[in-house]
């Protein structure tokens, strides 16, 4: 008992959303009437709340460095109208489009890291800027008018789902990719117990580590299944899976990811550590850009059109799920994991509210006090640790 509350009081900001967050779905799973966990709506809500998700993995990063970027939502509307150009006006083949957009949104990031970084103008003030910038230019490069449809391949990217290789009544493909996936993260987690006690590291009893390796297999395996029950596993989520193991390592594995968090933690220490905080600023803010490229096409690809009222609201969005995901306003804090989970805290919320009937009046009041309690929470763990 005492190792699970050592466990739980060391990853408090961690597990507390985890918690949450099945308490959340838990609830609404209960006022809709079980609708919430069908198969159909739990595929709707990956669909729905990709492109936030896509941004939260970028915005936690610019959290993380003490700064914040309030033109991804601007930025993924620009993109995604240039990218509608390219393919409807001009027939560009969708693939040699969605390569030039992201390079589009990876060079908007480096205009504004430029900026931030060498000029030393403040984040708040220079993607302000951005913000309406690049909502004129959205307005202005559509001339106020959405353009359609996209081209079928570039809609599977956000609307499409795994093939099938069995034909029955159950997606046979999807349950095997989690039971394969089920595996690999078992021998990962086991490799990774090994190599601590090797070196002599506190590990967690065998009995609660494989209570968490038994749920860690419950879980994915179950929510495989429920996509199996429906069309199976939608693309969308195979790009979100792979985008969050590969943003997960560089901040956890790499010099890059230990340098942002030092960046973060404290700016003047860190160079004079050796660490040049410029080039680290300036390069999470063309990934940010980057990434919000892809959040429009995403958002673009799911509308099948590309529209002047795009990624409204939606930079708010990614910096909520960031802060409720456990980042810190004052840098240097935040996972990769936290934002995608604060992220879906966000998301079951606004589903789950709209299934039982409540208004948008009510829900954006509910998502507020949500946001600032979380923050709260953060503050309060900060202050009784120091």
């Amino acid at each position: 008992m005492d190792a699970v509350k050592n466990l739980f009081r060391n990853n408090v900001r961690q597990y507390g959303m985890i918690i949450a967050l099945v308490a959340i779905t838990l609830l609404f799973q209960i006022l809709s009437g079980g609708i919430l966990l069908k198969p159909l709506n739990i595929t709707n809500l990956i669909q729905q709340n990709s492109y936030i998700l896509v941004l939260a993995i970028g915005m936690v990063l610019v959290i993380i460095t003490g700064h914040i970027d309030l033109s991804v939502g601007s930025v993924a509307a620009f993109v995604g109208s240039v990218s509608a150009i390219m393919m409807v006006n001009h027939g560009m083949p969708f693939f040699v489009a969605l390569i030039l957009s992201l390079l589009l949104g990876a060079l908007v990031g480096a205009w504004q890291g430029f900026w931030i970084a060498y000029v030393r103008i403040p984040s708040f003030i220079v993607t302000l800027a951005g913000m309406l910038l690049f909502r004129g230019l959205t307005m202005i490069v559509l001339e106020g008018k959405s353009i359609a449809p996209f081209p079928k391949a570039f809609q599977k990217m956000s609307t499409g789902f795994l093939p099938d290789v069995g034909g029955g009544s159950v997606h046979t493909l999807s349950i095997a990719v989690g039971i394969v996936l089920s595996l690999l993260i078992l021998a990962q987690e086991w490799r990774t117990r090994r190599t601590q006690l090797k070196y002599g590291f506190d590990v967690a009893p065998l009995p609660l580590f494989a209570a968490k390796l038994a749920a860690y297999a419950a879980v994915i395996n179950a929510f495989t299944y429920v996509l199996a029950e429906y069309r199976g596993i939608p693309y969308i989520l195979i790009i979100l899976f792979a985008l969050i193991v590969a943003y997960s390592f560089v901040m956890r594995k790499t010099v890059m990811g230990r340098r942002t968090y030092a960046l973060g933690g404290n700016e003047k220490a860190a160079a004079l550590s050796g660490v040049k905080t410029k080039k680290v600023t300036f390069w999470v803010f063309v990934n940010m850009g980057a990434l919000a490229a892809l959040s429009g096409l995403i958002y673009a690809a799911r509308l099948n059109a590309a529209t002047p009222k795009a990624g409204v609201n939606f930079e708010l969005d990614a910096i909520a799920a960031c802060f409720i995901g456990g980042a810190s306003a004052s840098g240097g804090i935040g996972t990769v994991v936290g934002a995608i989970i604060g992220g879906l805290v966000m998301g079951v919320m606004n589903n789950g509210m709209s299934l039982i009937g409540l208004g948008i009046d009510w829900q954006q009041g509910i998502k507020g006090l949500v946001l600032l309690l979380a923050v709260g929470f953060d503050i309060y763990n900060k202050n009784k640790t120091a």
